[in-house]
């Protein structure tokens, strides 16, 4: 392969790797959760906010400018505020169905603002798509510090999130407070959805979210397995989406996100085989045991 294809490819798969760190952690949580679509209705508040920065002189039309991104930063949290009040036992309406409804709402609100703001459509479509390849080293290098800075905030604190995510009955009577850490949870992860989304799109942050988690639970019950098995996943299918775009000629973000499917599909359709013999051994034990009781 050419050097200089190499040294192009080099910052995007780096990227990646930093993507599949954070989100196959945060993924786990999520799946545990129940709330799949989150990733996703974040991600749309972000780009609601982004979309109004946009109309306001301050941004000076500028989709990439540091006020742009504080400002859709605070709709995030906005967000993170609405489901991190709305998890509750005893709620009538299911929490996906709130994040569902926002979702819904946030997308046509951002088609309203963007129709005021014609000039800068394409700019925006860029930057809600994603484009992976056009990322440049320092953007890298402030993705790779923010979520470092994240990661870690999660680990010292990381038997609250994991008690309010596996557990959250036996942590609320432990005398944690459910809608404070859950602000944290959702706080810092719109940290990660805002910054996400306009590196790699929509579609390829929600991969990194959930393909990973959901492929690592066919195989784990713990969470050190589901987090071994997620990264590895998620740095093979970057590294073969990357060389496949590649070969093939075709979008990289899209071609990432097929690999993951087809991934996720080969992991689904392995696992039967893979358990067939350990199931097998099992039976035919139990099979012997009782064959032993009732001749016995």
């Amino acid at each position: 392969m050419d050097t200089s294809i190499v040294e192009f490819l080099a910052a995007p798969f780096v990227a990646s790797l930093i993507l599949t760190g954070i989100h196959a952690y945060l993924g786990v949580h999520v799946v545990e959760r129940g709330v799949i679509f989150v990733d996703l209705s974040l991600a749309q508040i972000a780009a609601l906010g982004a979309t109004i920065a946009l109309l306001l002189p301050v941004s000076g039309g500028d989709p990439h400018s540091p006020v742009t991104y504080w400002i859709s930063l605070a709709f995030t949290f906005l967000g993170a505020f609405v489901f991190s009040t709305i998890r509750s036992r005893r709620a009538r309406i299911p929490q996906e169905a709130i994040i569902g409804i926002c979702y819904a709402v946030a997308s046509a609100a951002a088609i309203v603002a963007m129709s005021k703001a014609t000039s800068e459509s394409e700019h925006l479509k860029d930057m809600l798509v994603g484009n992976i390849l056009a990322v440049s080293w320092p953007e890298v290098g402030r993705t790779a510090l923010l979520y470092g800075i994240i990661g870690t905030f999660h680990y010292i604190f990381r038997r609250k999130f994991l008690a309010i995510s596996m557990n959250p009955r036996k942590a609320e009577a432990s005398g944690i407070s459910i809608k404070l850490w859950d602000f944290f949870f959702y706080a810092s992860f719109g940290f990660v959805v805002t910054s996400s989304v306009s590196i790699a799109g929509v579609l390829l942050v929600f991969c990194y979210l959930i393909v990973p988690s959901v492929a690592a639970m066919l195989y784990a019950d713990t969470i050190g397995k589901r987090l071994a098995i997620g990264w590895t996943m998620g740095t093979v299918v970057s590294a073969a989406g990357v060389f496949l775009s590649l070969k093939l000629d075709l979008p990289t973000g899209a071609t990432i996100v097929c690999t993951f499917g087809l991934a996720l599909i080969l992991m689904a359709a392995i696992r039967p085989l893979i358990q067939r013999g350990p199931d097998k051994n099992v039976h035919q034990t139990d099979h012997a045991g009782r064959e032993h009781g009732t001749t016995g």
